[in-house]
């Protein structure tokens, strides 16, 4: 396997190594100098680049070729076109040029735009992102070229999540590149944020999964009451893998690494059902299309083996929801982690620099963080006891916290905390080094050895979001520093000053406490940190004062795209709400209520039958069931028709006023109507029980 493995590995990517085979000398370099420093294509290569990717294409059966985009929906998009073209003689030939591998040309009028555009304006733009490499894709459709690519209204306006992505990129490349040649790094031409994002996702039956039509519909059980069991043993997480688990992840590895993606890790999580998959890093562009494309090879590939992969943050109530921890670091093109404090992190001065950044970038635009984190899915996950609260702070650990007190409080830092060894106590064992911190599971958003780990990412969401809004906010930091410090008589002492001052100013932000606790909820507010608790309330800071001033400053996103955002987000809350409240009423009412009606009758029947057979029998027991099924069954309806209403009364409202209705109003009542047929849930016969329970999703797998 580890044969096979070196030779599949990035077999169907037009990556480095095939375009070194395939490309003259000459047009490799200049392709080099546009993706490494942003340099113009030059047309006529763009035509040589498009041939040898046709030709290895079709080598490899490609037919078909399309331009892979990111709309606006979180998931991806793509037109497929052949290579034919008809020829005088009636034949054809196959062929690809630079034009058509640079541009495309989607209908964009039916893609989320927030605004931007109207129904009838229907011209888009793909354009060729040469920085992310092309691959080939194998389905029921045949093999298919992809080429990754931006998305553009014909008015200019991004339309997706990757042209952001790209210009954040080229943001805190730029303002990173200021502050090392501060410190006489003057090698140092480009910086690039490098990203892993952990995947957690569930696997369940698909069979069973196709007599959900909550899950079908939302992706989510808007019902079901909890199984005997849950994940209270802890014996699931890191367990041995079940056998048709492992071969689901043997194919979903071999799928990754075909296409270059560095999968990692795999191992089962918390909740019951709950895996995760880890890649090593990439750069920020590259690991939001493999995330992608994990994401789409896990859903493939579950259905090939009868199972479904869920995404959702919360699939199951009362069980660990799913998230994508995002890991986060800066490197130059020279090869040096800027995250990364070495063995005497006080001592480090361009460390600590760049670090305050952060901590001053995340503390001033906290709610900023908290929105590229947010969907609906995540509401149900954020400040629960198995995720980050919905409150951002920073985890610096022992070693770090310790320095930052030294600065802030003498302005001077003597001394660095370092691990030690660890002695388990054992002769045969090896004595290990210990780290010079523990780990907080429960930060938002942790410095973990070289990088930060922002935890509060959904395990459905696009990572492009949350990495350009990370990349814009210390852009923005770095920025600030980069002004001050160039103007500095004495480098020396003004980037002490500098450090110590913002520092002092923004410690509120560090926390390296129980994220979980509510004695933290309580801090937080004396600290003046805001506790968005739901993706509705952190919708407008997008389109606040700073956030338009920080996004428009280096050319991210202009205040239009910033309004048109967040138009959509309102509208896709609204939309998933609207669907997860209809979906509950036609299961309620073409399902569950039907079959506790049939219990109810059933025990009359009995009771009937009984007292007209045996009149002094006690049958107090089916009497008491039938009050309580009754009683429950009438809760229901009540809620059913109280949820009805509300549906209806939200579909004459729009924008943020719709949204907020959905989540004041409307969800309220889907909690209302969940708890009665939940209890019915564990009455009802399972025979009659029209779903698959908890217990058969989670475990019979």
């Amino acid at each position: 396997m580890a044969e096979k493995l070196t030779e599949i590995f990035g077999a169907d990517v037009f990556n480095e190594a095939t375009m070194t085979e395939r490309l003259p000398k000459k047009v490799f370099a200049a392709l080099k100098k546009t993706i490494k420093n942003g340099e113009e294509l030059d047309p006529e290569i763009a035509d040589i680049v498009a041939n040898a990717m046709k030709d290895w294409a079709i080598e490899r059966g490609a037919t078909h070729y399309t331009h892979w985009f990111q709309p606006m929906t979180g998931i991806t998009a793509e037109k497929h076109d052949s290579f034919i073209n008809p020829t005088s003689d009636g034949k054809i030939i196959l062929e690809f040029s630079g034009k058509e591998l640079i541009k495309g040309e989607p209908d964009a009028s039916s893609f989320p735009s927030g605004g931007l555009r109207a129904t009838f304006e229907a011209r888009g733009y793909t354009a060729w992102d040469c920085t992310s490499p092309a691959f080939l894709r194998e389905d029921a459709a045949g093999v298919t070229l992809c080429i990754p690519t931006a998305f553009c209204s014909y008015t200019g306006e991004a339309l997706d999540k990757k042209t952001p992505l790209l210009r954040s990129m080229e943001a805190i490349s730029d303002q990173a590149v200021r502050i090392l040649k501060l410190f006489g790094h003057d090698e140092v031409k480009s910086v690039s944020c490098s990203v892993g994002p952990e995947q957690e996702y569930f696997i369940i039956d698909k069979a069973k999964y196709l007599k959900r039509e909550d899950l079908i519909f939302t992706g989510r059980t808007l019902f079901g009451a909890q199984p005997p069991k849950g994940q209270e043993m802890e014996d699931h997480y890191f367990g041995s893998l079940k056998e048709r688990i492992a071969s689901f992840m043997k194919e979903v590895n071999e799928e990754c690494w075909k296409l270059g993606i560095l999968a990692k890790t795999q191992h089962n999580e918390v909740a019951p059902a709950q895996h995760e998959l880890a890649p090593i890093y990439s750069t920020a562009n590259i690991a939001t299309d493999h995330n992608q494309l994990v994401m789409e090879i896990m859903k493939k590939v579950a259905n090939r083996h009868g199972l479904v992969c869920l995404l959702h943050e919360k699939p199951f109530a009362g069980v660990n929801g799913s998230g994508k921890h995002d890991n986060w670091s800066i490197v130059t093109d020279t090869g040096k982690n800027l995250l990364d404090p070495g063995k005497t992190p006080h001592e480090n001065i361009q460390f600590l620099l760049v670090l305050t950044a952060v901590i001053k970038a995340v503390d001033e635009n906290a709610d900023l963080l908290r929105l590229s984190a947010s969907n609906a899915g995540n509401d149900h996950r954020l400040g629960a006891n198995e995720a980050p609260p919905a409150i951002i702070s920073i985890f610096l650990g022992e070693q770090l916290e310790d320095v930052v007190k030294q600065l802030v409080e003498t302005g001077d830092a003597k001394s660095s905390k370092q691990g030690g060894k660890l002695n388990i106590g054992v002769h045969t064992l090896p004595e290990l080094k210990k780290d010079a911190t523990d780990r907080n599971r429960t930060s938002p958003f942790a410095f973990t050895g070289n990088k930060f780990e922002f935890r509060m990412v959904g395990s459905s969401m696009s990572i492009a979001g949350p990495n350009t809004t990370l990349n814009t906010i210390v852009a923005d930091a770095l920025c600030e520093f980069a002004d001050e410090l160039e103007g500095a008589e004495d480098f020396d002492i003004a980037v002490h000053d500098l450090i110590k001052k913002t520092l002092t100013e923004h410690q509120r932000i560090i926390f390296n406490g129980n994220g979980y606790s509510d004695e933290w909820v309580e801090e937080a507010e004396r600290r003046g940190l805001p506790n968005l608790r739901s993706l509705v309330e952190a919708i407008p800071a997008m389109t606040s004062e700073r956030a338009i001033k920080i996004f428009s400053k280096f050319n991210v996103l202009s205040e239009v795209e910033l309004h048109s955002r967040a138009e959509i987000e309102f509208e896709a809350y609204s939309k998933t709400i609207n669907i997860e409240a209809k979906t509950m009423i036609e299961m309620a009412n073409k399902l569950f209520i039907p079959a506790a009606i049939k219990y109810a009758s059933g025990l009359a029947g009995s009771i009937n039958t009984i007292k007209a057979a045996v009149p002094s029998v006690d049958v107090s027991v089916q009497e008491g069931l039938l009050k309580e099924t009754s009683s429950l069954l009438a809760t229901a309806k009540a809620s059913l028709d109280k949820l009805q209403a509300a549906v209806a009364e939200a579909a004459e409202k729009e924008g943020q006023e719709q949204a907020v209705f959905f989540k004041k109003s409307v969800f309220p009542i889907m909690d209302e109507l969940r708890k009665p047929i939940d209890a019915l849930e564990l009455i009802v016969d399972k025979e009659i029980w029209p779903v698959p329970t908890y217990g058969d999703l989670l475990f019979e797998v």
